[in-house]
């Protein structure tokens, strides 16, 4: 069975959300704890969202220098798939394997909403289960959740392709070209700042409309197709 990394570390508060989110996919999940020095056999990591230790000094950046971070850099770099979720995102771009930066939202509040997201690259570890330009709708909760890059490199992320995920509808936060989520040149390791682990179970995901337009039940299990992409990319 393939198994996927979830890393804590103080102050995480979504490991065991995306843990059953991997069980439900099919995967086993393996609890990785931010003082690891080995990744324990994992096939692909997920470094789920939550306030991680340090976040007062600037968001992810000493969670970054932790030691289970040098050996997920490492595998990373080699090939390993690798899932930042909110958080997570904000560790990853402070450990370098994605760029640009996540600030404070433009507004200065925090911000909690059902996001739809559009998926503009199906080429990566993550997404190859999706078909381009699909939507998906999933829970948003962030304070520091606006992508920036300078122009140059917003430029190039463009131009290469390595936009992932989009806002469609509203920019929560700010973030430039409304993007949600990035990946790295080779498509493994990929951020997002909405969280897919909270719309996997019909009845406890985001807010369906009924035929009338209205708002009438909780549903969703579109933020399964993640871990459905990662398993379907290690197999290849």
């Amino acid at each position: 069975m393939t198994r996927i990394g979830i890393v804590t570390f103080p102050g995480t508060l979504d490991d065991r959300d995306a843990a059953r989110a991997v069980r439900l996919a099919g995967a086993q999940p393996v609890a990785l704890w931010h003082k690891d020095t080995q990744l324990h056999d994992v096939d692909a990591v997920i470094i789920p969202g939550g306030f991680s230790y340090g976040d007062y000094l600037r968001c992810g950046a000493i969670a970054a220098t932790a030691p289970v971070m040098r050996e997920i850099v490492s595998a990373a770099n080699k090939g390993m798939p690798v899932l930042g979720i909110c958080n997570g995102f904000q560790i990853l771009c402070e450990a370098h394997l994605l760029p640009g930066a996540l600030i404070r939202n433009d507004h200065q509040k925090f911000f909690c909403r059902d996001q739809t997201l559009r998926v503009d690259n199906t080429d990566t570890a993550w997404t190859r289960s999706f078909s381009s330009g699909e939507l998906l709708t999933v829970p948003l909760k962030n304070g520091e959740g606006n992508f920036q890059a300078s122009p140059a490199e917003l430029e190039r992320l463009e131009g290469e392709g390595r936009v992932i995920f989009r806002y469609i509808d509203l920019n929560p936060n700010g973030s430039a070209n409304d993007i949600a989520g990035v990946a790295n040149d080779a498509g493994n390791v990929v951020g997002l700042m909405p969280h897919p682990e909270h719309a996997i179970e019909t009845g406890f995901g985001p807010l369906k409309k009924g035929a009338e337009g209205e708002y009438c039940a909780h549903g969703g299990t579109e933020g399964l197709k993640i871990l459905h992409s990662v398993l379907v990319s290690l197999l290849r």
